[in-house]
C-alpha cells in the first residue's frame, strides 16, 4: 500500500522506549480509489513512531470501497497486508499476480528496491497494512514476494492467536523477518492471558468486537517488561512488537533510507529512472490499467535520520 498524501511530511523514528503504556490516536488519511476511503493511521505518530520495527500502520473498514493504488516504489521494508474482510489483488515489478484474502498474509520485501500496486472490486474491505523498517544490515537485500495461505496458530484458554510475522509463545509464522518482532491476530473468547516477550515492545489494536479497556482506533502502546498480556471480552486485536530498533532512519512517502540525499536519489530513480540499474531499480508493474503514481514534492529543508520517537 502507498501513502498517498501529496504533501507527506517527514517521518521522524526512533529514541526511548518512555512510559510503561500509552495511547496513540490515529489521524484520517484518503486513501484513494474511484469511491475513496480513509483509513487510521496510527504509526507513525505524533510522538512515538515505531513499535520494534514496526513503522507504518493503517486500518481500515469495514467499508465498501473498491481500493485502486496504482504502481509505486518502495525501498529499505517490506509490507505486510493483512485482511479480516475484502480481497485485494496485488501486481508487483517482479511479475507477481497474487489476491490476498482474510487469513491470509501477502508478504512483500523492497530491500533495494520494488514497485507494486493494489486493486480490490467494489466489496467490503476491512484489514490493516503494516510496513516493518530492514535494519542496516539488510536493507539493499534484494527484493521478494511471499504468500502465506496457511499460518501457525497459538491457542491458550480463551485466545486463538494467528501468527502473521516472527514469535509469539514458541510458535513461528513461517514469513521472512530480519529483526525479532512479532505480529499476530488474536480471537479472544472469555478471559485469558497471551505471553509475551519480555524485552519487546507491544502495539495493540482493537480490530472488531468488544475488549475490555480497548477502543476501535486508538493503537495503545506497551513498553519492554512485560511477560503476558491479560485480555477479556469477545473479538479480535492486532499485536505487534518486536526489540526496540535502535536505528535512526529517515522515512518519507514510501521510501525507508539513511540521509536525506539518499532519499533524493530514490525519488529520483522513481521519476526519471536514472540510478544506472537498467530501466529502473524499480523495475515495471506489468498489467494494471493506468499510470504510476509520481512522487510528490520533497519538502524544502533536508531531511534528518531520526530515533523511534520524538
Amino acid at each position: 500500500m502507498s501513502n498517498l498524501e501529496l504533501d507527506p511530511q517527514e517521518i521522524r523514528c526512533g529514541a526511548d522506549a518512555g512510559a510503561d503504556s500509552e495511547v496513540l490516536m490515529g489521524r484520517e488519511v484518503p486513501l484513494g480509489g474511484p469511491r475513496a476511503m480513509s483509513v487510521s493511521r496510527t504509526l507513525p505518530g505524533r510522538h512515538r513512531r515505531m513499535i520494534g520495527a514496526w513503522c507504518f500502520v493503517d486500518a481500515y473498514g469495514p467499508e465498501r470501497a473498491a481500493m485502486r493504488v496504482p504502481p509505486h516504489p518502495h525501498t529499505g521494508l517490506q509490507t505486510v497486508s493483512w485482511l479480516l474482510a475484502g480481497e485485494v489483488l496485488h501486481r508487483d515489478s517482479l511479475g507477481t499476480l497474487q489476491q490476498v484474502r482474510p487469513g491470509q498474509l501477502n508478504l512483500m520485501t523492497a530491500g533495494r528496491g520494488i514497485s507494486h500496486s493494489e486493486e480490490s472490486p467494489d466489496t467490503v474491505l476491512h484489514g490493516v497494512q503494516l510496513w516493518v523498517a530492514l535494519p542496516g544490515s539488510d536493507r539493499h537485500v534484494g527484493p521478494g514476494f511471499e504468500h502465506h495461505p496457511v499460518l501457525p496458530v497459538l491457542t491458550g484458554s480463551g485466545f486463538a492467536a494467528t501468527v502473521v510475522m516472527g514469535s509469539l509463545g514458541g510458535v513461528s509464522s513461517p514469513a521472512t523477518a530480519y529483526t525479532p518482532l512479532v505480529g499476530a491476530e488474536i480471537a479472544v473468547d472469555g478471559a485469558c492471558e497471551v505471553p509475551l516477550t519480555r524485552g519487546f515492545e507491544h502495539g495493540l489494536l482493537l480490530l472488531d468486537g468488544e475488549i475490555e479497556r480497548l477502543e476501535r482506533g486508538p493503537l495503545v502502546y506497551l513498553a519492554p517488561g512485560r511477560e503476558g498480556l491479560r485480555l477479556s471480552g469477545r473479538g479480535r486485536v492486532l499485536l505487534i512488537g518486536g526489540e526496540p530498533f535502535g536505528e535512526e532512519i529517515v522515512m518519507w512517502w514510501n521510501f525507508v533510507g539513511r540521509s536525506h540525499d539518499e532519499i533524493a536519489a530514490f525519488r529520483k530513480e522513481w521519476m526519471e529512472g536514472t540510478a544506472g540499474f537498467g530501466p529502473s531499480v524499480f523495475g515495471a508493474v506489468v498489467g494494471f490499467d493506468g499510470a504510476p503514481l509520481p512522487a510528490p514534492t520533497l519538502p524544502g529543508t533536508r531531511l534528518k535520520p531520526r530515533g523511534r520517537v520524538r
